[in-house]
């Protein structure tokens, strides 16, 4: 069992929060002396404040820089998909 003290800040993990839980990108983005300010990526973002203590699962892969800018344009790609606006004609 892992936490979230061992993450660095500006950093991209796959990560698994819950034995049969689904994997999940996050990027840590802030940290302070008890807590880690996070972005999760889904079909859309939720950044939120986790306790250092928080326990993961699992921490799969750091992923490196080429592997977040491949993520990046398919992430950004689709997210244009779900922000589309019908004519009100």
């Amino acid at each position: 069992m892992y936490s979230y003290a061992l993450l660095e800040k500006g950093c991209y993990y796959l990560i698994q929060e819950k034995e049969e839980g689904p994997v999940g990108l996050i990027k840590v983005n802030m940290e302070t002396d008890h807590c880690m300010y996070i972005s999760k990526y889904a079909d859309t973002t939720l950044i939120e404040w986790r306790k250092k203590t928080d326990p993961i699962f699992d921490i799969l892969e750091l992923l490196e820089e080429d592997k977040v800018r491949a993520w990046e344009s398919i992430y950004n790609d689709n997210q244009g998909t779900y922000n589309y606006e019908e004519d009100e004609e």
